[in-house]
């Protein structure tokens, strides 16, 4: 950093003032320093390092962390996934300050006081002789200190354009998912040797700090790449001189030249020497390129996908993109400059030089040979310390670092043309491909990048493919709307005189959009439609009317009434099957306007956390708030009960009996809504906190796991929930009075048919019904489970029958029993129901279970004379 005139660059190094000259290779002031030898090296940018908490942390678990304001989230307030603008990323120069170097996090950022920093503790195990506990103290002082450039990339850099084609199960990175800092640390293998590994270790997988819903974030390289010095692997604590900040691993983190950012390890913690690639999480199931013909639901119903070490990402492949022109940037044709310098980026994977960046203004039928700027080469000749680390690689072939391409092209040659594009090309021939390889987790993104030239005119205005994160704009979103086809192979548009291939397009999403209609409506529009004669909602920036559907929705008007006036979409999305997402096409009245669409990108719906007092009752039926998870008790090997405390001791629910609440994480991956409905099992008067038991489905090699139920039994203790409610169609009130949807009823005698973790609602109505010793109604309990550890919460059930003193029974029956089982075996069925409870008019049926379940109970009970006004499916 500079200070007083004074450029700090080693521990005892100054540079003088007088030697620091200037550069505008990129548009800017660069910092340059200039050796004995003639020799030029650039230095980092001024950082200004942020010194406050921005607003929007605050109340996330990273209001330790200080962010340039600056940075575009693709991801919400919170975890921080973030890009800087592509023009103030290029405008720093080759290197890049860390308040504007992108951030990919998966959650809550590790917090580690200063005084904690040189005692950051870290292990080397697994399959080595000598296994390792190291401090940052020790790495300082026992190990040879590096100083390179070195450039890290995001494997979902320019994803936004695959979301555009089809939506990947990734958020939408811009092209800016990529920066350049000189590192400083220790080579990776100098630790590595020092453990003695053995004959058969072939992997070194890592470990972080950060503690997520699938475990600590973890992944793996190939043993001998860390071995190899030409490879550069490090272990660093410094970028840009500095120590490292909060975001980007401080005080530790693993950086891996030349591959996607994802495989260097912040905050790390651990180094495993194994046989066999790492079996953590968030390796298997993020950083991999399927087959770009398995679908989403394909790959969420096979785990095979995910496990098939070949789709794993390891060396980036060779990209580029252009900075200038800007998208949006206009350039006048009357009087004005006669030449314009079209700028960019470009890099390689493993090391690999770029050795060619080509530019064409006919839709690539011609190229022109841009101009190259290899920054990096002047730190190959610089043999010097460096914040303390050695600079000496100039022995090394190997190029870790983007380069910038420029190219000086006749204005009037860019008034004639439809668009600008760029591809480059890599020392192994590689080159860019015309067209996308669309996959599943969007990763990768790499065909040429195009700039669409619109002619107004004495103007011509530039548009880039897409803009980051939910913003609106670019030629991509724009062909999309007036319903080109992205994947003809001419970017949607027909080249005049060539015939388009004809060519698969990728499966179709099912449509929930009315064709042809161009209503803009305004949020506040939407919000004054929150119930009584008209309710709207928002799904995906459209806006439906379900005014008439309220009464037949199966899921009770409720659920509709509590999302009306808002946006919907992680509900609507993450719980509802294919048929109902092509049923919403029928209530669709329009689209909201662009400002309308801002402010919720900006903000979104707000959220309860966000109040500054207290209320008397938590839940709230259109906003989320967010709880604590502060117990998770094992009750069995895939059961587990989870408690949440209120935000005051004297704080209700706000459930009413029968009814559900709504609970809301993120995939830890793609960032995605996870939304499940769960029933507590606490007491419904009980203030200050709240107990769901759930049901564990783990993955097996037959089946994939409960996307919500796993999660969850991975959150670290403290990690934020948000829930929402109540909703649901039945409510009970006591003494045989139910209401369904809306209408108040009367029964004598409910019927309870329940499996696995279908027991939540039932225990609730039952429970109310055994402790009212006023209540007359009685219940009978049919509950089916697989074997007898699977049955939930029998002791407490059996307890309330005890309480109930003669007014309720509940019946046990096994699919797979043991042999010390005597109760009832096999499936509950037709003469197990008209056994215990046969036909009678003044008798409900309460039903909850899996799905089959539910779809034989129906069946058996219409076969033996129940109405279909007498079924109550939770």
């Amino acid at each position: 950093m500079k200070s007083n005139g004074v450029l700090q660059i080693g521990d005892n190094n100054q540079v003088s003032e007088s030697l620091i000259l200037s550069s505008t290779k990129w548009g800017r002031e660069i910092d340059i320093v200039e050796e004995a030898d003639g020799a030029i090296l650039r230095l980092p940018p001024l950082s200004n390092a942020p010194v406050q908490v921005l607003e929007i942390d605050q109340k996330t678990p990273d209001a330790h962390v200080f962010r340039d304001p600056r940075m575009i989230r693709l991801t919400g307030a919170h975890p921080f996934n973030a890009e800087a603008p592509l023009t103030a990323l290029l405008g720093e120069g080759f290197l890049t300050t860390p308040e504007l170097f992108f951030v990919r996090n998966h959650g809550p950022v590790p917090e580690v006081e200063d005084a904690e920093v040189l005692d950051w503790e870290f292990t080397v195990e697994g399959m080595v002789e000598n296994p390792l506990k190291i401090t940052l103290r020790d790495l300082m002082a026992e190990y040879e200190q590096q100083t390179y450039p070195i450039t890290l990339v995001c494997a979902g850099n320019r994803r936004k354009e695959q979301n555009m084609v089809r939506k990947s199960k990734g958020f939408s990175w811009g092209p800016a998912g990529v920066s350049t800092a000189l590192f400083t640390g220790v080579a990776m293998s100098d630790v590595i040797r020092r453990a003695r590994p053995h004959k058969k270790a072939r992997y070194v997988c890592m470990e972080g700090a950060d503690k997520l819903p699938n475990g600590h974030y973890g992944t793996c390289v190939k043993l001998n790449w860390v071995l190899d010095p030409n490879r550069g692997i490090m272990l660093a604590y410094k970028m840009n001189g500095e120590m490292l900040r909060p975001d980007h691993g401080r005080p530790l983190r693993a950086v891996i030249p030349g591959q996607i950012g994802g495989r260097s390890v912040k905050w790390l913690k651990k180094l495993i020497l194994t046989e066999m690639p790492s079996d953590n999480w968030y390796h298997i199931n993020d950083n991999r390129v399927l087959p770009t013909m398995v679908s989403p639901e394909v790959a969420a119903d096979n785990p095979r996908w995910w496990k098939d070490e070949r789709y794993a990402i390891y060396d980036l492949s060779p990209n580029s993109a252009i900075a200038a022109p800007a998208h949006g940037e206009k350039l006048s044709l009357a009087g004005g400059p006669q030449a314009y310098r079209a700028k960019g980026y470009a890099y390689g994977g493993g090391g690999r030089r770029i050795t060619r960046v080509e530019v064409s203004l006919d839709q690539g039928r011609t190229w022109r040979l841009a101009d190259i700027d290899y920054a990096e080469d002047e730190y190959r000749k610089a043999e010097r310390t460096l914040y303390g680390g050695k600079v000496d690689f100039q022995w090394r072939e190997a190029s870790f670092c983007w380069c910038f391409w420029a190219l000086t092209i006749p204005v009037q040659d860019m008034a004639e043309a439809k668009d600008l594009l760029v591809r480059c090309m890599d020392e192994g021939m590689c080159v860019q491909p015309r067209d996308m390889y669309w996959n599943v987790l969007g990763m990768m993104n790499n065909p040429w990048f195009r700039v669409a030239i619109i002619r107004e005119g004495d103007v011509i205005r530039f548009e880039h493919p897409t803009q980051p994160a939910l913003n609106p704009g670019g030629w991509m979103e724009r062909i999309n709307q007036a319903g080109g086809d992205l994947t003809n192979g001419f970017w949607g548009e027909k080249i005049p005189g060539v015939e388009a291939p004809k060519k698969a397009r990728l499966v179709k999403e099912i449509s929930m959009k009315k064709e042809g209609l161009q209503r803009s409506i305004s949020i506040d529009e939407v919000r004054n439609h929150q119930g009584g004669k008209s309710l709207w909602f928002v799904v995906n920036d459209e806006v439906y009317d379900a005014t008439e559907y309220l009464e037949r929705h199966p899921g009770g008007a409720q659920s509709i009434v509590s999302a009306g006036g808002t946006d919907a979409t992680d509900e609507f999305m993450s719980i509802h099957s294919e048929t109902a997402k092509a049923m919403l096409a029928r209530y669709h009245i329009g689209t909201l306007d662009d400002a309308s669409k801002e402010a919720l990108r900006a903000g979104g719906e707000p959220k309860g956390k966000e109040r500054k007092s207290p209320r008397e009752v938590f839940l709230q039926p259109k906003t989320w708030s967010s709880l604590r998870l502060h117990s998770r008790e094992k009750l069995s090997w895939n059961t587990r009960m989870f408690t949440f405390k209120l935000e005051h001791d004297d704080q209700s629910l706000g459930l009413r009996t029968g009814q559900h609440l709504m609970m809301r994480l993120r995939d830890p991956v793609t960032r995605e809504a996870i939304v499940r409905c769960y029933t507590p099992m606490s007491e419904l008067d009980k203030k200050g906190y709240v107990e769901l038991l759930i049901k564990i489905y783990s993955a097996s090699k037959d089946h994939k796991g409960g996307t919500m139920s796993t999660a969850i039994d991975s959150l670290p203790i403290g990690h934020e929930v948000d829930f929402k409610g109540p909703i649901g169609k039945f409510e009970y009130h006591g003494g045989g009075e139910y209401s369904l949807t809306g209408g108040r009823k009367q029964a004598k005698k409910f019927l309870m048919i329940c499996g696995g973790s279908g027991v939540t609602p039932i225990y609730q109505v039952f429970r109310a019904v055994m402790r009212d010793g006023q209540d007359p109604t009685t219940c009978i309990v049919l509950n089916c489970n697989r074997t007898e550890e699977d049955i939930l919460g029998r002791e407490s059930i059996d307890a309330l029958v005890s309480e109930g003193r003669g007014r309720g029974k509940v019946i046990y029956t096994l699919t797979k029993g043991s042999e010390r089982w005597n109760g009832l075996r096999g499936r509950i069925n037709g003469q197990l129901v008209n056994e215990h409870c046969p036909y009678a008019q003044d008798t409900v049926v309460l039903v909850c279970g899996p799905e089959g379940m539910e779809h034989n109970t129906r069946r058996l009970l219409e076969e033996n004379g129940w109405k279909e006004e007498q079924i109550v499916f939770f």
